[in-house]
């Protein structure tokens, strides 16, 4: 795995046995798509569980949920922000 990794130029990213932290983040994502689409109903075809998926991270996820993260704002307040002072101070 290692000599793929560098063979790609690229850098693994391993955590510690025990470091509950390392994967909270994308637990806490995977949670909260289980509840609010996979949970929700049967999907007859992939690609209409496909389309759930990207509606929910787009309609809901980035545009209402909140992180803490970023200060209490949504990632598209977040966004909208980064960019506006990117571009006043250009």
């Amino acid at each position: 795995m290692l000599r793929t990794l560098e063979r790609h130029g690229l850098v693994g990213s391993m955590g510690r046995v025990g470091a509950a932290g390392d994967n909270a983040a994308m637990e806490s994502f995977f949670a909260l798509l289980q509840k609010n689409v996979l949970n929700r109903r049967s999907w007859t075809t992939r690609m209409e569980l496909r389309i759930a998926i990207v509606t929910w991270i787009e309609r809901k996820y980035h545009r209402q949920r909140r992180q803490a993260a970023l200060g209490r704002l949504t990632p598209i307040e977040f966004e909208t922000m980064m960019s506006t002072s990117t571009a006043v101070a250009a």
